[in-house]
């Protein structure tokens, strides 16, 4: 009787964990976007390998102060899209976690799910560069060609 009544308590704590643990990686804190620049992606961990990053991201052109985003992925897909876009001013998707009892799902709180390239640059309120890279622009010296 006693043995059925320490099985019966450690199934039931298995399975309130379990749904704890199940509850903390879908719900959502907060979500957002962010934009700047990746500097840096690295799958890091002792057992539960996450990829890691760091996003710079820079309030007004010409300023010296950067403030970096600190990020964690668990997609590979998105690892690698992101890892294609190094160096060009992106923007990031991310999903803010909070409840996670250890790093073993990341070592930041923000978890980006989606990578799309910021092809617009605004330099200030009403100033903003457009950057095509579809098409390269044609030297100026360049003959115009007429079909």
């Amino acid at each position: 009787m006693t043995f059925k009544r320490i099985f019966l308590a450690l199934l039931v704590l298995i399975l309130l964990v379990t749904a704890y643990f199940a509850w903390a990686l879908n719900w959502s804190y907060s979500s957002g976007e962010r934009a700047g620049w990746i500097q840096k992606l690295s799958n890091k961990g002792w057992l539960c390998k996450t990829w890691e990053g760091e996003l710079a991201l820079v309030s007004l052109p010409g300023s010296a102060t950067v403030e970096k985003f600190l990020f964690t992925v668990h997609d590979d897909v998105v690892a690698a899209e992101i890892a294609k876009v190094m160096g060009r001013r992106v923007t990031l998707h991310y999903e803010e976690k909070v409840g996670l009892p250890t790093t073993c799902f990341g070592e930041t709180r923000h978890y980006v799910t989606k990578v799309t390239v910021a092809n617009d640059i605004s330099l200030s309120p009403g100033v903003v560069v457009h950057t095509d890279e579809a098409e390269p622009a044609a030297p100026a010296s360049a003959p115009a060609v007429v079909k």
